[in-house]
C-alpha cells in the first residue's frame, strides 16, 4: 500500500485565507484526518481530484461506486474514523444508495460526497442530471448541499462533525460549479462530542435494580464495540457474576475466551446464549437497540424472557424502549455507563453473590453442551437436506472431488482463524449458520450487512477495513449469489495491491430463498439455481490466487495458506469451497405463511 500518506504535510491554514472552493474543501477533508477515499473518478470533482495527494489523500479507485460505498464502511467501522465515498454526479451516486443504507443501520460514520449538477443547468433535464438529496434521506443523519462556494469548509466540516455525533452517514451535496472561483475562508476544526454516562437518577435505579438480581445477564452490543468499552463491559460483568451475550452480528463485542462469555443471540446464534438468557431476572442491554432481529426465536427456543426487568444503555434517546419494554432507560456512552454501575456497585452485596459460583458453573456447562452439539451436527437433517445430500453424492460433476458440508466447512474455517483475524460475512444460509461458529478476542474484527441485509456487502467491505488495518488478516464469506454481485473488486485488490482472503460457498443456488420455497411451497423451485463456472478460475483470471477445495481435510490448510500469501505475499486469495446443498433454518418464519389460492388454474399450487 502507498506510503505517500506519511510523506504529505497535513497541516492546513489557520484563521482566514485566500483559496478557491476546490482547497477548501480538500483542506477541511486533511483536519478531519482523512487518508484514503474510495470512488471511481469523474469530472464533477476533478479539480479538487487533482490536490488530492499533495495533500496527503489517497483516493482508490474502485470496479463499481456500490463497492466503493461498503469499502468506505469496512474501513470506517475498522478505524473508528470517517469513512470517504465519491463519485460522479447522477449514475456514479445512484449506484452507492445500497451501500449508505448498510452503512447507516451499521452506524458507521460514512460522509458520501455527492457532487451535483451544475447550478446553471439544474432543471434543464441534462446530462446525467438527478436529484440526489431524496436518494440518500432515509439512510443519513444529516445532508448538507452547498449553497454558495464561500461556504464549502463550512458545509464539508458539518457533515463529518455529524457523522461523528450522530454515528452514522451525512451527505455532503455539491454542485459542481462550486469547486471553482476564489474565496477567503476558514477550515474549521473538528468538532467531537464528549459523551457522558448518563443521568445520575437512571444510573442510581439501574444500580438499584442490578442490587436485588439473582440471575443478571448483560447483552454486549454494538455501542460497546464503537464506545471501545469491552474492558469495561468485562469489569461489569465480573462484578456481577454475569452470562454476557452478543447482540445480532455483534460477535466481536465481547472475547470468545472469557469464562462469561456465552456467544451471540439472534439468527443461528448461540443455544448455550439463549438458554442463560432465559433463565434471567434482569437484562443489562449494554450499547445495544434491542433490534427486532436480534431477539426473534431460535433453534426452537422463544428465549427471551418474559418477566425481566430491562435496563438499555443507548446513546441515542430515541432507542430506548423503541423495541422492548424497559425498566429504566439510560441515554449515555456504554463506556462511562458501564464505569460508573460498576463504582455503583463497588463494596454492596448483591443478591447475585450468593450464587456466584454456582452460576459460573452453568455458564460453562452450557457452553460445553452447545461445543458437544456443534461438534456433532454436521450436517442438516431436514427431508429436503438429505435428499440433497444423497443427489450430491451421486452427482460428482466436478473433477470427482465432494461435495461438503456447509456445517463441517465452518467448523474447520472455525478453527484455522488467526487470532487477529477480521471477518465479514454476506447475507444468505451458509453465512448465516455461520454465526454459530464465528468467534472473537478483540473489537472491531467482525463486520456484517446488519439490518440492511444486503447482497454483495461482504467482500468490499473487507477490502475497506484491509485498507484502515493493513497489519490485520482479513476474510471475507459469501455464497455463489452474493459472490457474483462483488467479485469484480477482486480486480481493485490486485490493482491497488490490498491483499484479503475470500471464501465463496459454492452452493449452485440462493440458498436462503430457496429454503422458503421448500418450506412454504412444496419445493417448486423459481430462480433459485445458480449454474456457476470455477470462481478460482476467474480469479485468477483476475490476477489474484484461486484455491477449490473438495476435501473437508484441506479446508483448514486452504485458509491458513491464503492467509499466509495475503499477510507476506501481498496476494488476494478466493478459496472456492464446493458444499453440498443443504440449508439451514431459513431466516425469518415469520415472514411467510402457507399460500392461499382463489383461481382453478392455480389450484395446485397450494
Amino acid at each position: 500500500m502507498s506510503d505517500q500518506n506519511s510523506q504529505a504535510n497535513r497541516s492546513v491554514p489557520v484563521g482566514p485565507t485566500r483559496m478557491t472552493p476546490s482547497e477548501a474543501f480538500v483542506e477541511t477533508l486533511v483536519s478531519n484526518g482523512v487518508t484514503d477515499m474510495f470512488g471511481i473518478m469523474g469530472s464533477a470533482f476533478m479539480d479538487a481530484m487533482d490536490i488530492f495527494a499533495p495533500a496527503g489523500i489517497r483516493l482508490i479507485p474502485v470496479v463499481h461506486e456500490q463497492g466503493a460505498g461498503h469499502m468506505a464502511d469496512g474501513f470506517s467501522r475498522v478505524s473508528g474514523r470517517h469513512g470517504v465515498v465519491i463519485g460522479q454526479n447522477g449514475p456514479g451516486i445512484s449506484n452507492c444508495v445500497t451501500a449508505i443504507g448498510a452503512a447507516f443501520w451499521a452506524h458507521s460514520p460514512v460522509v458520501i460526497v455527492t457532487p451535483e449538477t451544475g447550478t446553471m443547468g439544474m432543471g434543464l433535464g441534462g446530462f446525467q442530471e438527478c436529484n440526489q438529496l431524496p436518494m440518500f434521506q432515509e439512510f443519513t443523519k444529516y445532508q448538507g448541499h452547498v449553497t454558495h462556494p464561500a461556504r464549502m469548509a463550512e458545509y464539508t466540516g458539518r457533515c463529518f462533525d455529524r457523522a461523528m455525533s450522530e454515528m452514522g452517514p451525512t451527505q455532503l451535496n455539491i454542485p459542481r460549479d462550486y469547486f471553482y472561483g476564489d474565496i477567503t475562508c476558514e477550515i474549521p476544526k473538528p468538532a467531537r462530542l464528549d459523551r457522558g454516562a448518563g443521568g445520575e437518577q437512571s444510573l442510581d435505579e439501574a444500580a438499584a435494580l442490578l442490587a436485588t438480581a439473582k440471575f443478571p445477564v448483560i447483552i454486549s452490543g454494538g455501542g460497546v464495540v464503537m464506545a471501545d468499552a469491552v474492558e469495561e463491559c468485562k469489569a461489569l460483568a465480573e462484578r456481577l457474576g454475569a452470562p454476557v451475550v452478543n447482540s445480532y452480528l455483534h460477535n466481536d463485542s465481547f472475547p470468545a475466551s472469557h469464562p462469561l462469555w456465552c456467544g451471540p443471540l439472534g439468527y443461528q446464534g448461540s443455544k448455550a446464549a439463549m438458554k442463560l438468557m432465559a433463565q434471567a431476572d434482569v437484562v443489562v442491554a449494554l450499547g445495544s437497540r434491542l433490534g427486532p432481529f436480534g431477539t426473534l426465536p431460535q433453534h426452537g427456543m422463544d428465549y427471551w424472557p418474559k418477566n425481566a426487568k430491562i435496563i438499555q444503555i443507548d446513546a441515542d434517546n430515541k432507542m430506548l424502549g423503541l423495541v422492548k419494554k424497559i425498566s429504566v432507560g439510560i441515554c449515555g456512552d456504554a463506556k462511562a455507563a458501564a464505569v460508573a454501575l460498576t463504582r455503583r456497585l463497588e463494596g454492596k452485596t448483591l443478591a447475585c453473590d450468593a450464587d456466584k459460583a454456582a452460576r459460573a458453573q452453568k455458564i460453562a456447562d452450557e457452553k460445553a453442551a452447545w461445543e458437544k452439539e456443534l461438534d456433532e451436527w454436521t450436517h442438516e437433517k431436514d427431508a429436503f437436506s438429505l435428499d440433497m445430500i444423497e443427489e450430491n453424492a451421486k452427482e460428482k460433476t466436478f473433477q470427482g472431488g465432494d461435495y461438503l458440508h456447509p456445517r463441517q466447512v465452518l467448523r474447520e474455517l472455525e478453527k484455522a482463524m488467526p487470532e487477529d483475524v477480521m471477518v465479514s460475512t454476506d447475507i444468505g444460509n451458509i453465512n448465516s449458520v455461520a454465526n454459530s461458529y464465528l468467534r472473537f478476542e478483540k473489537p472491531r474484527s467482525f463486520f456484517a450487512a446488519m439490518s440492511f441485509g444486503n447482497c454483495g456487502y461482504a467482500f468490499p467491505t473487507i477490502i475497506g477495513a484491509k485498507v484502515a488495518a493493513p497489519h490485520r488478516p482479513a476474510v471475507s464469506y459469501a455464497g455463489d449469489g452474493a459472490w457474483g454481485m462483488s467479485l469484480m473488486e477482486t480486480m481493485t485488490c490486485v490493482r491497488h495491491n490490498i491483499p484479503v482472503t475470500a471464501v465463496v460457498f459454492h452452493n449452485r443456488q440462493w440458498g436462503a430463498e430457496k429454503k422458503n420455497q421448500v418450506d412454504f411451497y412444496n419445493r417448486r423451485f423459481v430462480a433459485g439455481e445458480l449454474d456457476n463456472q470455477s470462481f478460482a478460475e476467474i480469479a485468477r483470471a483476475m490476477g489474484a490466487e484461486g484455491i477449490t477445495v473438495d476435501k473437508i481435510e484441506d479446508v483448514g490448510p486452504a485458509l491458513k495458506k491464503a492467509i499466509d500469501m495475503q499477510m507476506n505475499e501481498g496476494k488476494t486469495t478466493i478459496i472456492e469451497i464446493m458444499c453440498t446443498r443443504e440449508l439451514g433454518d431459513p431466516f425469518r418464519r415469520d415472514a411467510l405463511s402457507k399460500p392461499v389460492r382463489h383461481l382453478d388454474k392455480y389450484k395446485d399450487y397450494v
